[in-house]
């Protein structure tokens, strides 16, 4: 766990179970300092039950006319726990929560509430074979801000932010970047595909779906881009053509 995401320590006196606590403002986690003064918004106070082992969590919303939803309280657990959010079964009241986007209110959880969770951690060989595919993520995401640079540099262009004598060698340039990137796209796929996931590394297979979607989107992208290039060259030409004529 980052130390973004760790939980904070009161300052207190030890206490048994630990009290830890998490804030969200519109969904997104955010870590304050208990000393730094009170905070505006509704806390949710909940038991976690998981096991043998008891939890004391508090989940806030921080700005104003939000709530922390379900899929926040999953949030927490799964760094409370360790148990991945796919793997958790949560309980309250003798029904299953699933309904991820619902606030907690909404679902009748409220401050004081106990909540059953049912899960376990993933083992030590799929932790090792989701860590290689979360540095395969960073690698992807390096793919985005490339295709980025290029979308804007070509929409300069399209918006004759480029002298025209200097644009068909810019587009030139730009259809052998995003060609590369294309085939960035394709190695990254086949690396993924390469990885033998066993039946029961549900975890990991879910962050393969999800990367592989990632990846196949940026391939889309890259195709977008190539299309756009080469319209726009055919438009220089057209213009040349007229030019000289």
């Amino acid at each position: 766990m980052c130390s973004d995401c760790a939980p904070h320590n009161d300052g207190a006196r030890t206490e048994s179970p630990p009290r830890l606590r998490y804030y969200f403002r519109c969904g997104a986690e955010v870590e304050r300092d208990p000393l730094a003064g009170d905070m505006s918004g509704d806390t949710v106070g909940l038991t976690l039950m998981h096991g043998s082992s008891k939890h004391k969590i508090e989940i806030s919303a921080v700005q104003e006319g939000c709530e922390p939803t379900l899929q926040d309280m999953a949030t927490v657990i799964a760094q409370v726990t360790g148990v991945p959010q796919q793997l958790q079964k949560l309980i309250f009241k003798g029904k299953s929560l699933k309904e991820m986007e619902q606030p907690l209110s909404v679902l009748g959880v409220k401050n004081g509430c106990k909540i059953m969770m049912i899960g376990k951690k993933n083992s030590p060989e799929e932790e090792a074979e989701l860590k290689k595919l979360k540095e395969l993520e960073k690698s992807t995401d390096q793919l985005s801000h490339k295709l980025e640079e290029i979308n804007a540099e070509l929409t300069g262009i399209q918006n004759g932010f480029l002298a025209q004598d200097l644009q068909s060698a810019a587009l030139s340039k730009l259809e052998k970047k995003v060609k590369s990137t294309s085939e960035q796209c394709m190695k990254f796929l086949e690396q993924i595909d390469a990885m033998s996931l066993p039946d029961d590394f549900s975890d990991c297979r879910h962050k393969r779906k999800s990367l592989v979607k990632n990846v196949q989107n940026y391939l889309a992208q890259c195709d977008v881009i190539e299309t756009n290039i080469s319209q726009q060259l055919e438009k220089l030409q057209s213009k040349n053509l007229t030019l000289a004529d």
